[in-house]
């Protein structure tokens, strides 16, 4: 076992918890990806009832990590039970692709985003946003280089933000509606979409919903982890897709499905058509918050991974220390950060991001496969026991599958470069382990 289970220490509670998983999954995606899914639905109807049917899919997973998470309640999250159900390989490409490429790559990925939106406010021209993502990476790993405690402060305080933005998309579109709401809902006659299509259509619904893990990734640092970790994770994901839900309403009670389809950004258009340009000042301003909260989510659940394995043997010995006084992995922390201002610097992580995602849900089906292999070899009930075992984790399993089949069929070139980029782990992993062994 490694030694970040007894260096931690367990400083959140329920609603800290339960910010981090809000926080996880609520990024950018809600305020862009409802015109792409109008795009590919012929009525509001069924936008509505695939954000509904993508949130349920996506609680199957959350509820198999809840258990996954009260049987291993350890900082490391998928990279522990990999590591215990099928060896150091596996876990070992889990942390090449998950900690080192794609963490860093969708924190850089998200932190432009975050200062697009943030100069967009504020009217600074476009030369500055990579200085300004830069110096959001450098700020978020400084406040967490003081603990967790820290990083779960500022984490709060912009998951209650983004979630007033969405409140306050929900009460616009509702305003703007004014009655005619059936006709957003009705069925648009010019664009009728095959059924086989909609499932092609929860690709992006759950992308959006992606992020609960991050969650499991701190679980060393969670009190009461076996009561709190499955209490959060449900409530979380219950405001996540709550907040979807409504959020979707609102842009198709304000735009219209014709008008959300049309849309390049939805949320400015909707906040623009009721107050101006200030509309859409504010809401650059609301997501510029939800981004930020989601680049701390991720920077604190990464370095947690990388932390474990670095003590694990499986990475540099200083990433994998664990500061005495604040009980935080500054090295780790640094590490990923000064990786991911690199990337945000370089314009790469775009690349790295399409190139991973295969990778990334590969690894999530991977994740609750060994929920399986938890329940044969250990006969003692878990603290917590996922529902409907084993139909739900099967369900989720086979659902991740088969996002990563379509994704394959519609850019094999990304899928394919995700799988080498996987590939690339075993012999990193071998030149490795050689290399410990000729230093013993």
């Amino acid at each position: 076992m490694s030694q970040e289970s007894s260096s931690y220490l367990r400083r959140l509670g329920t609603w800290d918890a339960a910010m981090i998983v809000i926080g996880g999954v609520i990024g950018a995606g809600i305020f862009r990806t409802p015109a792409t899914l109008a795009e590919r639905t012929s009525s509001g109807t069924q936008l509505l009832v695939l954000w509904a049917i993508g949130g349920l899919l996506t609680l199957a997973g959350v509820l198999s990590y809840a258990e996954l998470g009260a049987r291993r309640p350890q900082a490391g999250g998928s990279y522990i039970y990999l590591r215990e159900a099928f060896g150091q390989l596996p876990a070992f490409l889990f942390g090449w692709t998950m900690a080192l490429i794609n963490y860093p790559g969708s924190v850089a990925a998200v932190a432009t985003t975050f200062a697009d939106y943030f100069c967009t406010a504020l009217g600074l021209s476009a030369q500055y946003v990579k200085p300004v993502a830069s110096g959001a990476i450098a700020f978020i790993v400084g406040i967490n280089l003081f603990g967790i405690r820290a990083g779960a402060w500022v984490q709060n305080i912009f998951t209650v933000l983004k979630l007033a933005a969405i409140a306050l998309l929900v009460v616009v579109g509702v305003v703007l509606a004014q009655g005619h709401l059936g006709l957003a809902l009705a069925t648009d006659a010019s664009r009728q979409v095959p059924s086989g299509a909609l499932i092609g259509a929860l690709l992006p619904v759950l992308f959006t919903y992606g992020g609960f893990h991050y969650l499991n990734d701190l679980a060393g640092e969670v009190r009461e982890p076996q009561r709190t970790l499955p209490r959060a994770l449900g409530l979380g994901m219950a405001g996540v897709m709550t907040a979807y839900v409504l959020a979707n309403f609102a842009y198709l009670a304000g735009l219209g499905h014709a008008g959300l389809a049309a849309s390049h950004a939805p949320a400015a258009d909707l906040m623009q058509k009721l107050f101006g340009p200030r509309g859409a000042t504010l809401i650059a301003l609301g997501i510029a918050c939800s981004t930020f909260g989601y680049c701390n989510i991720a920077i604190a659940g990464g370095a947690r991974v990388l932390q474990t394995m670095g003590a694990d043997g499986m990475f540099f010995s200083a990433v994998g220390r664990i500061e005495r006084q604040s009980r935080a992995p500054q090295v780790a922390l640094a590490t990923l950060g000064a990786w991911a201002i690199v990337l945000t610097l370089s314009g790469s992580f775009g690349q790295l991001l399409d190139y991973t995602t295969v990778g990334e849900w590969l690894a999530h089906a991977c994740s609750i496969a060994t929920l399986f292999w938890y329940r044969r070899h250990f006969a003692e009930p878990s603290p917590y026991r996922v529902p409907f075992y084993p139909w739900l984790p099967l369900l989720f399993v086979l659902t991740v599958l088969g996002v990563i089949g379509a994704t394959a069929v519609h850019n094999p070139r990304d899928a394919g470069m995700s799988l080498v980029i996987i590939a690339c782990g075993i012999p990193a992993y071998y030149g490795w382990r050689w290399l410990e062994r000729s230093s013993a």
